[in-house]
C-alpha cells in the first residue's frame, strides 16, 4: 500500500477527533491529487492491540508502515496522546516511519493543552523516524464543529 493513511487514536471509533483526522486526510489527498486515505480507527482494534498475532492489528501496522504520508490524530488524555494510540505505535519496529511524512493532529479542551499534546505526539512520531509536518494541527473542542473548514485551511497552508 502507498498513499495516505489516517490513524485515529481515539478509543471510540467515529469520534469528533476521528472526523477531524479524516477531514484532514481528505483535504491533504485533494491537495496532492492522491486517492482517498485509508482510515485506521484504533478503537476498533480493541483487545487485539494486546494480542501478538491479531490479524486486524497486523493489518493496521502494515498499512502504517507502507504509507507514504500519515495523519495521526488523538484527543488529549491526561495531557498527552491516548494509551491505545501509544500501544499501536509501540507495535512498530524502530525507525518504521523513516522518511515518511506525518501530520500530527490533536484535539483538547483548551489551546495550551492541545499545543502541548501536539508537541508530545510530534516527538513520538519523530522517534519512529517520521518527518513530522510543521505546524501540526491542534484544535480545541469548541471548534470541532468546523472540522471540514479547518482541514481545508490547514491543508491549503501546508508548505511541502
Amino acid at each position: 500500500m502507498t498513499g495516505i493513511v489516517v490513524v485515529s487514536g481515539n478509543p471510540r471509533a467515529g469520534s469528533r477527533t476521528s472526523a477531524l483526522a479524516i477531514a484532514v486526510g481528505g483535504a491533504v489527498a485533494d491537495r496532492l491529487g492522491s486517492p482517498a486515505p485509508t482510515v485506521i480507527e484504533v478503537g476498533d482494534l480493541g483487545a487485539g492491540l494486546l494480542t501478538p498475532d491479531d490479524e486486524a492489528t497486523r493489518a493496521a501496522v502494515a498499512a502504517i508502515t507502507e504509507a507514504n504520508l500519515l495523519v495521526v490524530a488523538t484527543p488529549t488524555y491526561k495531557g498527552s496522546y491516548t494509551g491505545v494510540l501509544k500501544v499501536l505505535l509501540d507495535r512498530l519496529p524502530a525507525q518504521a516511519l523513516a522518511g515518511k511524512l506525518a501530520v500530527p493532529v490533536v484535539t483538547a479542551g483548551v489551546a495550551p493543552q492541545a499545543a502541548a499534546a501536539e508537541a508530545l505526539l510530534r516527538q513520538l512520531l519523530v522517534e519512529l523516524g517520521a518527518i513530522a509536518v510543521r505546524p501540526g494541527l491542534a484544535v480545541v473542542e469548541a471548534d470541532l464543529g468546523e472540522s471540514a473548514v479547518i482541514a481545508q485551511k490547514y491543508a491549503a497552508a501546508l508548505d511541502w
